[in-house]
């Protein structure tokens, strides 16, 4: 390996910048020593800030009713093929009392953008959740929202807030949504979901149809202006009811790669191993974490809607127990020399709620 090479990633961890001809190189060129070269300095980086600890993230798939369109999407309003539930308050606070006794101390609420769930009915959810385990970490991902919206999740307790960007290059976004859908307008959720006080987690999806190298480059640069909290990073997955079902998958390989350059630009953010990247490859959230990844989202959903819940196809752990997949997880954390940390796992200069 070139010194040269060392040279440009030590100046990228410096200087917290990355070019566009070093990404491409990295993405197109590099060999096996300098990529893991790249990974290795990324996972001191993470241990340097997080130890050898693993967040869990306790994941409630609440419903895949959805009114949007997406093309890459198994849950879009047009699949016909899709088998539609939608989890009731109780069911919900059911599993979030499951998740806190197995040590949960964040639970995600996921789901479609579903106008069943009135303002009124999430607030009265998250409000509940926060009464139970006052302790604990609420997250919402259920999409694109008013401000208002946002500014009443968060007075109700939410405490973050995931909205997957997709894509920051408006042509790209144009190729993967329908019309009634913007790239700007998702940006601008994401700056008023920071504004009011959240925690917020932005993303893509590696190798979704016609992204580019620039598409990810000029990501990772309006990463570099919001400057997240969280960055949800899988590899793109086609759902064989989907406009893409034919397209092939995103690699596991530049996954990991993008994920290593994002912890080293972003050294504190919180950074999945994405249930997508362990269903690409088995050991997939292994890899993730020797990238610099330092989250893990098990499904505490019910097992009964787990297998409706396929954003796209082949999704693991759809029939195991929330209880299973946690003691799983734990074990295969340990097998690499990580622990899970029984703690909300907040980003490191999040100060608590204002």
């Amino acid at each position: 390996m070139s010194t040269s090479f060392e040279n440009k990633i030590l100046d990228m961890k410096e200087k917290k910048e990355i070019s566009l001809e070093l990404l491409s190189y990295i993405l197109s060129e590099a060999s096996e020593e300098e990529k893991e070269y790249l990974m290795s300095t990324a996972r001191e980086i993470a241990q340097s800030v997080f130890g050898k600890d693993i967040y869990l993230r306790g994941l409630i798939e609440f419903t895949n009713y959805c009114k949007n369109d997406c093309y890459y999407c198994g849950i879009r309003c047009s699949n016909k093929n899709a088998s539609r539930y939608r989890l009731t308050e109780e069911e919900i606070l059911s599993c979030c009392d499951k998740g806190a006794e197995l040590g949960f101390q964040t639970f995600v609420l996921q789901g479609g953008e579903d106008p069943y769930y009135t303002d009124d009915k999430v607030c009265e959810i998250v409000s509940k959740i926060k009464k139970a385990h006052p302790d604990c970490a609420v997250t919402l991902s259920i999409g694109e929202k008013s401000y208002e919206s946002y500014k009443r999740f968060y007075d109700a307790g939410a405490d973050r807030y995931l909205l997957r960007h997709e894509t920051a290059n408006e042509e790209h976004y144009a190729m993967l949504h329908p019309a009634s859908l913007s790239g700007a307008h998702r940006k601008q959720c994401l700056r008023d979901l920071k504004e009011i006080g959240f925690q917020v987690g932005c993303g893509i999806m590696i190798g979704t149809p016609h992204q580019t190298i620039e598409n990810i480059y000029e990501d990772i640069l309006f990463m570099q202006d919001l400057q997240p909290h969280m960055i949800g990073i899988g590899p793109f997955i086609a759902h064989k009811d989907t406009p893409f079902k034919d397209q092939p998958s995103g690699s596991v390989e530049t996954t990991l790669l993008i994920l290593s350059i994002l912890r080293i630009l972003f050294p504190k953010v919180l950074l999945p191993a994405t249930t997508a990247l362990g269903t690409a490859d088995a050991m997939g959230r292994e890899k993730g974490i020797l990238a610099g990844a330092n989250v893990l989202m098990p499904n505490l959903s019910p097992s009964q809607v787990r297998d409706k819940y396929l954003l796209y196809d082949g999704k693991i752990c759809t029939g195991e127990e929330a209880a299973e997949c946690n003691v799983c997880l734990r074990a295969r954390m340990n097998k690499i020399g990580y622990q899970v940390a029984d703690s909300r796992g907040d980003h490191p200069d999040f100060t608590g709620r204002m």
